[in-house]
This record gives C-alpha cells, sequence and structure tokens, in this order.
C-alpha cells in the first residue's frame, strides 16, 4: 500500500490508444528466479491506485517457492496516469480497453488478474471481450450485483470528505470514517491506507484522482435498480474464479455469493473477519487464500 521499498518495482509509462500517459508499476521476481509463471496483474478500486496493491506485490514478487512478476496499473485518471478531458471515458468499457493494451505493450498475452471492486467490474468485461488473456481471476469484495447502500455510502465518503493537513491526520480521518468496518486494522494498516490514497499538491494533501470520476457517483438515480453484470459473470464458468468478501461488506452480499456459487461450481470463497469493502489482501486470511489459489496457475 505504502511507497515502502521502491526499489521493488519499475515505473512504467505506455500511450493509449486515444492518447493518454498511462502508468503501472512492474514488480520483477529475483533474478535468481528461472520458473515461468504467468504474471498477476493487479486491478484497483474506483477511485485508487497501484500503490493499494504495494505489500501484495511484494509477497507475490519475493515468495521463496513460487515468485512471479506483479503488475499493478494506475487507470486513467487515478495515481501517476493522466487525467481525461472527456470525463464520458471514465468508464469500464475504457478502463477495460486501457487493461488490454497494458497487457499489449507489456507483451503480455495471458496472466492471472486481481481486480479489487471496480476491477472485478472490469474484469467481468474482460471475461467477455478477452478471454484467452485470462488464467485465473480473484475478485476482491465485488460481484455481479452491487448493493446500492453499499454504492451510496462510497458515494458520499468520497464526496463529503474533509481533506487532511497531513499524513498522520489523514490516517485519523481514514479510521475514523471506516474503523466501524474495519476493527482489525492496525495503526500502521491506517498509516499505509492514507499514504495510498493520498498525493501532496502545493502544500494540500488530496486524493490522488481526478475529482470528476467521484463527481459521476453524484447522478445515480439509487430510485432504480442497479445493473447488475450477471450476463458478465456467466464468462468466468471456464477460469478458476475465487472470490474475497469482507465480513463487514456493504457492497458485495452474502446472498450474491451464494448466487455466484451456484452459477460457478468451482468458485473459491474467503471471508475476511472484521473487514469491510474492500479487504486488505495482504492480510491473513485474504493473503494465504490468494498464494494457494495462484499455484494452481
Amino acid at each position: 500500500m505504502g511507497d515502502t521499498d521502491s526499489q521493488a518495482f519499475k515505473d512504467r509509462t505506455f500511450i493509449s490508444s486515444d492518447g493518454l500517459t498511462l502508468h503501472l508499476r512492474d514488480y520483477d521476481p529475483p533474478a535468481e528466479a528461472t520458473e515461468d509463471r504467468l504474471p498477476v496483474i493487479c486491478l484497483p478500486g474506483l477511485t485508487r491506485n497501484s500503490r493499494d496493491f504495494h505489500a501484495l506485490a511484494l509477497v507475490l514478487s519475493r515468495d521463496p517457492v513460487a515468485p512471479r512478476r506483479v503488475i499493478a496499473l494506475d487507470y486513467r485518471g487515478r495515481g501517476l496516469s493522466d487525467w481525461d478531458e472527456n470525463k464520458a471515458n471514465y468508464n469500464l468499457a475504457v478502463e477495460a480497453r486501457d487493461v488490454i493494451e497494458a497487457c499489449a505493450y507489456l507483451n503480455i498475452g495471458r496472466a492471472a488478474f486481481i481486480g479489487t471492486s471496480r476491477g472485478g467490474l472490469i474484469l467481468q468485461l474482460l471475461a467477455g471481450i478477452n478471454p484467452d488473456l485470462m488464467a485465473a481471476v480473484v475478485l476482491n469484495d465485488i460481484g455481479p450485483v452491487i448493493e446500492a447502500g453499499g454504492l451510496m455510502k462510497i458515494r458520499d465518503d468520497l464526496n463529503a470528505a474533509r481533506l487532511p493537513s497531513d499524513m498522520e491526520e489523514a490516517a485519523a480521518l481514514l479510521k475514523l470514517r471506516h474503523s466501524a468496518e474495519f476493527p482489525a486494522l492496525s495503526v500502521s494498516d491506517w498509516a499505509e491506507m492514507a499514504t495510498a490514497i493520498f498525493r501532496d499538491v502545493d502544500g494540500q494533501l488530496v486524493p490522488d484522482v481526478d475529482p470528476a470520476i467521484a463527481t459521476q457517483l453524484l447522478s445515480i438515480d439509487f430510485t432504480k435498480p442497479v445493473p447488475d453484470l450477471w450476463a458478465q459473470y456467466e464468462s468466468f464458468a471456464r477460469l478458476p474464479l475465487m472470490v474475497v468478501r469482507g465480513e463487514n461488506s456493504a457492497l458485495l452480499s452474502e446472498n450474491t455469493l451464494t448466487a455466484m456459487a451456484d452459477r460457478h461450481s468451482n468458485l473459491r470463497i474467503v471471508r475476511v473477519p472484521d473487514q469491510g469493502h474492500p479487504p486488505l489482501l495482504h492480510s491473513e486470511p485474504a493473503l494465504q487464500g490468494i498464494r494457494t489459489f495462484l499455484t494452481a496457475t
């Protein structure tokens, strides 16, 4: 999550088909690791960025038994990627295209994917658009049905947040806002989360995202059902699939999780106690679940 141990990855950029410079982190395994394993591509949540995956990427790329390359993306408008002047391009279809183009830039023809929240929605589209790219999928606290109450909470949190004066205050504000859902998190967890979310702009800490992305949520009409992605989810049928759910998640319900298992005969499920949306993937039992799941890819 944080930026410690920056020598563990390379910052790379590529130009999207519509001319934006997009950024990603590339975590290579140690030079002495000789076995060729499929890379892991990590896709963050709606307003988040590649820094969310730092701790997980360190573990996976330095695994003493099965190290592998890990790629973590900044979508357009997030992290070190360009903001898009056409705000309508902040949508799942365009972001899915960016993921495909990132893979082409890296000469990756097949990979395991981990998608947190928004990232998992993108993966459901990718499964229908380019299934041959996907060897296995981990969905972090997301499925084909998004609970309206959870989405409203995200909308309100993103559009009403007070800006902190420093990272210490940022961590304190995050804890104040989310500790009821995340009682398991430590002081260092909150501090790492703050480092992943905020950046300094002219002496003021701000979320590291184009504000237009959060503003988009204000236009959602919650008097109508949130569209589901069951048709897209069916494309996972042939793939190894794992879902991580935070015990206190308001976005992915147990009912949806049950329905997902009914439609995928080999779905693996990991429930993370004392965490909400989305659980930290470098914490247990999520981390061990991911490592075990990836050994088959």
